[in-house]
């Protein structure tokens, strides 16, 4: 099923490549960026509600948005997992006074967010968080580690997994807590150093963090119900931006084995096409999901969708360096004590798409969802 743009999904087109051709202007810090695009109503297009400082957007035109974002350029978003995740839990689970008092500043980009599930022992098995949050009057107090936390060193605010049953086991007794980042010696961020050098993940140690009881979304002890609520909204509209990288990054990767000579190897040669195939087939999957009601697969498609990517992305960061040839392993010539970890465009995708089937739901988990939720095989067995 091809996914259809119609005249006044164009015009949307026009607008937004207009207006992303006149702000996008040097290199401005995140968090100016972000109040730039909220000031003229940018942030929130795919919100189920308006009226909250957002523009709604179509589907077909929160598409549009994502491809012409992707094709200018623009700088990497900060504010994605406030717009794009917690913006939708909360409109769907969310009290009236919880959306006015967060919708607000994400449509305008004033508050960043961070995502606290993962922990040391509890990353892809969610639930066996044991970050704890207990009532004290009209407050919790959160003692925990939360640990991958993208952009946690920027945020205002996390949403935290939290157990507030203390006697709780598995998904049991969880809630979903909104914790304000700005509590010295009680919320502290570590970053990791990751293979890239660079460091977007973070841990984040949580010692009596203060939670307002009023800003426990769903009710205690229903984190569980709505943590997975919030893994729902990661949709086929950010993964169709994600692939025009994708071909960018296959292109280079095209001229370069041109260059080398490497194209002329036929096993190359054979792999570069599949590459191809294989971008095309995961676009055309995108849109039948996006064209169909519930997508096909219904909970399985996000999973067939992050295993079609992620091995994809992983095996172009191996064909990357394998077209470089033995260059691929040489670092620059000007390494120095101030500049001492510096990697080429090719290297960091070798190096970074490793983490790509892990991250997110590793594999093996994605290929349990799609057995147990959609197939009906057996569940695992615990333990």
């Amino acid at each position: 099923m091809e996914f259809g743009f119609g005249p006044e999904d164009e015009a949307f087109r026009g607008e937004a490549r207009a207006w992303l051709k006149a702000h996008r202007t040097g290199a401005p810090a995140r968090g100016d960026w972000e109040r730039e695009l909220g000031r003229d109503g940018w942030i929130g297009l795919g919100w189920d509600e308006d009226g909250y400082g957002n523009r709604r957007g179509s589907l077909t035109q929160q598409v549009v948005w994502a491809e012409e974002y992707a094709r200018a350029k623009a700088p990497a978003r900060s504010g994605h997992i406030g717009e794009n995740l917690l913006a939708p839990t909360l409109i769907a689970h969310g009290t009236q006074e919880q959306k006015a008092r967060f919708l607000p500043p994400i449509a305008r980009g004033e508050e960043l967010w961070c995502q606290g599930y993962s922990e040391p022992g509890a990353g892809s098995d969610l639930a066996g968080v044991r970050t704890a949050a207990v009532r004290d009057r009209d407050s919790y107090r959160v003692t925990g580690q939360k640990i991958w936390t993208s952009l946690a060193h920027e945020a205002d605010w996390c949403f935290v997994l939290a157990r507030t049953q203390p006697d709780s086991t598995r998904h049991h007794g969880l809630s979903f807590l909104l914790v304000p980042m700005d509590q010295p010696g009680r919320v502290e961020v570590r970053p990791i150093r990751q293979l890239t050098g660079t460091s977007e993940f973070n841990e984040v140690f949580f010692d009596g963090a203060l939670a307002r009881a009023e800003h426990v979304v769903g009710g205690e002890g229903n984190g569980w119900r709505v943590a997975m609520s919030l893994l729902g909204f990661e949709r086929g509209v950010s993964t169709l931006a994600q692939q025009i990288g994708f071909a960018e990054e296959l292109g280079r990767v095209v001229d370069t084995a041109t260059a080398t000579g490497a194209a002329a190897d036929p096993v190359v040669r054979d792999r570069l096409v599949r590459q191809w195939a294989e971008l095309r087939t995961m676009r055309w999957n995108a849109l039948r999901t996006l064209g169909s009601s519930g997508g096909p697969g219904g909970a399985g498609a996000p999973s067939v969708a992050k295993l079609l990517w992620g091995g994809w992305h992983r095996r172009l960061g191996e064909l990357a360096v394998r077209v470089r040839g033995a260059a691929a392993a040489v670092g620059p010539a000007d390494w120095s004590a101030t500049a001492p970890y510096e990697l080429d465009v090719f290297q960091h995708l070798f190096l970074f798409s490793r983490a790509d089937t892990i991250y997110g739901g590793s594999d093996e988990i994605q290929r349990t969802i799609i057995a147990e939720r959609v197939l009906g095989l057996p569940r695992k067995p615990k333990g």
